[in-house]
């Protein structure tokens, strides 16, 4: 385990750091609360053993703090565990009370010290799987289950927070919204395990064009979502318009080079994709009249032919 000993009495820590170093734990020492604070958030460590009297922050208020900190981070909590020389029933009650776990003595006998720290490595066992468990589940409820990209409530919940950013800053923001040209007909003609597939792959396309504006600083931060059925959307913060431009048409290419065969696309004869944009330069006003907008040219594109993107900058 990583250890973090909070203590301002120099033999305490000597002794302490030497007796958890021959059990095989990491110990990292704070003199004071409020360096404990500081370093909780550097180290994450997977205990905290914390004394009660220090100077500049005592251990009650560092637990708080640090209990506020674990407050901002999903599935977070550390045990606390508190060192004291007075075991008296008020410092238990306000340990507790102050997010602590549990209450030991600087003297604590060494079988009580070896056993609860094996005690707490268990614990430690079972929060490094709980939150890859987490992490997983997390992973499943934010991607599509058919493409792997974003769904539409992660979509929802990510754009939410960088139009607020685009507007804080007035800051350029984009739209591209994507749809496969007469995707009913190929799964019509197809069946519908080939159309999933064929989803997959115009996904995966979408996915690498937009990975390769983000490394190569066309589109920072920009992402690819999965919309619904067959539509796509791709978001594209502090963006220019030449940056805009040059990924909608890495989009339709991509898409076209995949080169997948659909007979009942008429004016290509392989599966293509129509893009409808909109961008403003600087951001404000309704989030939904810049859809509203990507929407009215993705029409624009169905009707001039599909195979290409029709673009329109908001004044």
């Amino acid at each position: 385990m990583k250890i973090l000993l909070v203590e301002d009495a120099r033999s305490v820590v000597r002794v302490m750091t030497a007796r958890l170093s021959s059990y095989g734990h990491d110990v990292v020492h704070a003199e004071n609360g409020l360096l404990a604070v500081d370093m909780f958030e550097r180290v994450s460590p997977d205990l905290v053993l914390m004394d009660i009297e220090m100077p500049v922050m005592n251990g009650f208020e560092a637990s708080n703090r640090i209990r506020a900190v674990e407050a901002n981070q999903q599935w977070a909590w550390t045990p606390i565990i508190f060192l004291t020389s007075s075991d008296t029933v008020q410092n238990l009650v306000t340990a507790i009370e102050a997010g602590g776990d549990d209450f030991m003595s600087k003297l604590v006998p060494e079988p009580v010290l070896k056993a609860k720290m094996k005690a707490m490595s268990r614990i430690a066992s079972l929060r490094h799987s709980l939150s890859i468990a987490n992490k997983k589940l997390q992973t499943l409820a934010d991607h599509d289950g058919l493409t792997g990209l974003c769904n539409r409530r992660s979509m929802d919940s990510r754009l939410d927070e960088l139009w607020l950013d685009a507007q804080e800053s007035s800051a350029p923001f984009a739209i591209l919204m994507l749809d496969i040209d007469n995707f009913k007909k190929y799964n019509d003609h197809y069946g519908h395990q080939a159309g999933d597939d064929c989803l997959r792959r115009v996904a995966k396309a979408i996915e690498e064009a937009v990975d390769v504006a983000n490394v190569q600083g066309l589109a920072p931060g920009a992402f690819a979502a999965r919309y619904g059925g067959e539509e796509f959307a791709v978001l594209m913060p502090n963006a220019s318009m030449s940056a805009f431009e040059e990924l909608a048409s890495s989009v339709v290419a991509a898409v076209r080079q995949l080169a997948i065969v659909h007979e009942k696309n008429a004016e290509w004869g392989i599966v293509t994709l129509s893009a409808g944009g909109s961008r403003i330069e600087s951001a404000t006003g309704e989030l939904q009249a810049l859809f509203r907008e990507a929407d009215a040219r993705l029409y624009s594109a169905k009707s001039l032919g599909r195979n290409r993107a029709e673009l329109q900058a908001v004044a």
